[in-house]
């Protein structure tokens, strides 16, 4: 396996082409993985919010007093999430494409000041959008997944998430298999969508010299399926970090 930065992007403004802009600096090989940051893709699809037009209601008021955090971020924040499952000290919900994170993903980062940046609307439909322009530019079957940075619990530090996936099922199951003294495995679902992700972010960085695309060769994970990043997602049912969390929220 090797990974490779695409290098030279420009800054990503509303409208630019993704897919043509990593074609036209690289030459992707059937079956690689092309890793692009959620904040470019968020940026040509317009996923921006002025902050100047942003009224915030009394509970988004009350809770930023809480949390010491801007009013307009926590209303954006509301308004874009369909659950808060922790509201102090941090504001951590589900998004309306399922992904939990803090602030539902948005933030004032590598943006202009004058704007909120949130998650792409459909990140799976998008990765799905550029995997295809890059087979009809490239004549070249690829996987996409998008990612964001996330922090994790029990751990300190953020680390490399897909948020969306085209073309690469994002679970590998290993249940039914045998381990090396012929145990059969019960539980065991790699997240490989999440693994490519984070390697990736190694590559990416995260500040001012940061590169948002990364391509990933040699692992030959490509699939025709419909897939989708919501399959990493725990049922509600199974997820007992959210229902502890809720609990704790409402004791």
């Amino acid at each position: 396996m090797e990974l490779f930065t695409v290098d030279d992007l420009p800054l990503i403004k509303e409208g630019d082409n993704i897919a043509a802009m990593i074609c036209e600096r690289t030459q992707p090989e059937s079956h690689d993985v092309i890793v692009i940051a959620s904040t470019i893709v968020a940026k040509s699809e317009a996923a921006t919010i002025l902050k100047d037009a942003i009224i915030p209601s009394e509970r988004a008021v009350a809770m930023a007093k809480k949390c010491g955090t801007d009013p307009a971020l926590v209303q954006v924040v509301l308004d874009n999430s369909v659950e808060q499952i922790v509201e102090f000290p941090v504001l951590l919900v589900e998004n309306l494409n399922g992904h939990v994170s803090i602030n539902a993903g948005i933030d004032d980062s590598n943006v202009d000041d004058r704007y909120f940046l949130h998650m792409p609307h459909d990140p799976d439909g998008s990765a799905k959008s550029i995997g295809l322009h890059i087979a009809e530019l490239c004549g070249k079957d690829v996987s996409v997944i998008i990612t964001d940075t996330n922090g994790r619990a029990f751990k300190i530090g953020q680390t490399g998430v897909a948020v969306g996936v085209y073309g690469v099922h994002p679970i590998k199951d290993w249940r039914g298999e045998k381990d090396l003294f012929g145990k059969v495995l019960e539980i065991t679902e790699e997240a490989v969508a999440d693994e490519i992700a984070s390697a990736a972010n190694l590559l990416m960085g995260e500040a001012a010299g940061s590169t948002p695309v990364v391509i990933v060769r040699g692992l030959n994970l490509y699939s025709s399926d419909d897939v989708s990043v919501k399959e990493m997602y725990r049922r509600e049912g199974e997820d007992i970090i959210r229902k502890g969390l809720k609990c704790l929220r409402h004791s």
